[in-house]
């Protein structure tokens, strides 16, 4: 994939399959409503619901460490450590992005 990749097609994509994902990267959650709750892999966390994911906007948070992010593609860097085009990337490969 070259220098061209497309962060709002990436973002869009991954927002279309944001509870199959979330299913997938957090599979101890639950979806309540619009949001996901979870558990946070990034820390020892011992109750679901501090960790949350806007299924319909991207936007997540952890309320108890003030991590927070906008979008599929930060949330992808933040839970595997990855930098946003990395993240950006994979994303893009799982999904068929050009």
């Amino acid at each position: 994939m070259g220098s061209s990749l497309n962060f709002a097609s990436v973002n869009a994509a991954a927002l279309r399959e944001l509870p199959a994902l979330l299913a997938r990267w957090l599979p101890d959650g639950r979806a309540n409503g619009r949001e996901y709750e979870a558990r946070n892999p990034r820390r020892v966390d011992r109750r679901v619901g501090s960790f949350r994911v806007n299924m319909r906007t991207g936007r997540w948070a952890d309320f108890a460490t003030g991590d927070r992010g906008g979008d599929p593609v930060s949330l992808a860097a933040f839970l595997f450590g990855l930098s946003q085009i990395e993240a950006a990337r994979r994303l893009a490969d799982m999904l068929g992005v050009s």
